[in-house]
């Protein structure tokens, strides 16, 4: 039997629920265990950890809203996840960790084998736990780093901290997705990160709802996108005080670009599947032989 889901959300949890959750754990018969915004013992999360920890088969943990609830919480989690193989996809939005949790829970999440999604909007951080998430970044492709980073309201951080994690931004080898919404960033910081952005061969997802942000930085992020080649093919500018026409702009361009890609990536297809074309530079005639060999379909799937 393929594992499955267990999805609760904003329910007290009884003993005997919480029996029933650690034993599908360990009978590794669970992919995603999401508990967001439940009431639980402080002995009851430790079985969950410990369940967690065990699991050969959890993927996506969901802890939002609160379950992190404090630091011995915050210890206990982290000593599941130094045991724990399987989880790429950890969501703590809306836990008060602060730095000192995020500190705690960092070594665990370094060495983690598998993460590859972290969520930690609205976590009370600042800008000592910027500095430990760029750690999170690693620019060498060798080693094991963050596609999907969350950084959602966590207006303690400064100027200085979303500079730190621009540069991060910039060199790490493989994240995707960054999700800023909702922080007092300005138009100093996207400054920062369109030079990120420029640099970035990854990046592909960028969320700047809600912060802060004016024409001046919408016209520093339409330069970068129309004069650097990037990976990005989606900048989220909505709630900010730019004008319709500069983010339709901004649209505009990101859908050019992604076409252009899509065109390019038919061909090499095309060639890949027929590897014997040749073309004659001289003419637009081209002379095909198929080499009778059979297609192969490679699919990546993420959580």
């Amino acid at each position: 039997m393929l594992p499955g889901s267990i999805q609760i959300s904003g329910e007290t949890l009884s003993g005997a629920e919480i029996r029933d959750i650690c034993e599908s754990l360990r009978e590794n018969s669970v992919r995603l265990l999401s508990l967001r915004g439940c009431q639980l013992s402080e002995r009851d999360f430790g079985h969950v950890c410990r369940g967690a920890a065990e699991s050969r088969s959890l993927a996506q943990l969901n802890l939002n809203l609160g379950i992190v609830s404090n630091i011995n919480r915050v210890k206990q989690l982290a000593e599941a996840l130094k045991t724990n193989r399987s989880v790429q996809s950890l969501f703590l939005h809306g836990s008060p960790l602060t730095d000192a949790g995020l500190a705690l829970l960092n070594p665990a999440l370094s060495i983690h084998p598998s993460l590859v999604a972290l969520d930690l909007g609205d976590c009370m951080l600042g800008d000592e736990g910027i500095n430990l998430i760029c750690g999170l970044l690693p620019p060498d492709g060798a080693k094991s780093g963050l596609k999907e980073l969350t950084l959602s309201a966590n207006p303690g951080v400064t100027s200085k901290g979303w500079g730190r994690l621009a540069i991060a931004v910039a060199h790490s080898s493989q994240l995707r997705v960054l999700n800023l919404d909702y922080n007092p960033l300005g138009d100093q910081v996207a400054g920062m990160l369109a030079v990120a952005v420029a640099s970035s061969r990854t990046l592909e997802v960028l969320d700047l709802e809600g912060t802060g942000l004016t024409n001046q930085s919408a016209q520093t992020l339409l330069d970068m996108v129309e004069n650097y080649p990037t990976a990005l093919r989606t900048l989220i500018l909505a709630e900010n005080n730019i004008s319709p026409e500069l983010q339709q702009q901004i649209s505009d361009l990101l859908s050019e670009g992604e076409e252009e890609e899509e065109t390019e990536a038919r061909e090499v297809t095309a060639r890949e599947k027929n590897p014997w074309i040749c073309q004659n530079n001289s003419s637009s005639q081209m002379v095909l032989m198929t080499s009778g060999l059979g297609d192969s379909l490679l699919a990546e799937t993420e959580i």
